[in-house]
């Protein structure tokens, strides 16, 4: 999730009720690694179930024309640093079992304290 996250420090992150009723676009979100169930990963949340998701806009991993709907109890999760992310791109929509909570704020180190606001925009 780099250069939104690094990989030292300290995040607060909030994990009652997660449901998509609960999650925006735009969130960060910890969840169980579909490719390796012992890590917990953090990434983007794009997709709510029901939406229409473009596969991977770069064109990279699959045709920028390749679109997806998001399936019920699923999420689309892509890494800010999506040129060296492993995320929905590769293994498709996640279930919402795997996620875990939202994150909420950095706090540590203090030089980098942050609360993680959903600013996303979409087209509809």
């Amino acid at each position: 999730m780099l250069p939104t996250m690094s990989v030292t420090g300290e995040v607060v992150w909030e994990n009652r009720m997660i449901t998509p009723d609960r999650l925006s676009r735009g969130d960060l979100v910890t969840y169980v690694s579909p490719l390796d169930p012992t890590r917990l990963v953090c990434k983007r949340l794009i997709g709510l179930p029901g939406d229409v998701v473009c596969v991977d806009p770069t064109g990279t991993l699959a045709p920028s024309t390749e679109h997806v709907v998001v399936p019920k109890n699923h999420v689309w999760l892509i890494g800010d640093n999506a040129a060296a992310s492993r995320d929905s791109r590769v293994y498709g929509p996640v279930s919402m079992a795997l996620i875990k909570g939202r994150l909420v704020a950095r706090v540590w180190p203090l030089s980098q304290f942050t609360i993680f606001r959903s600013n996303f925009s979409y087209i509809d």
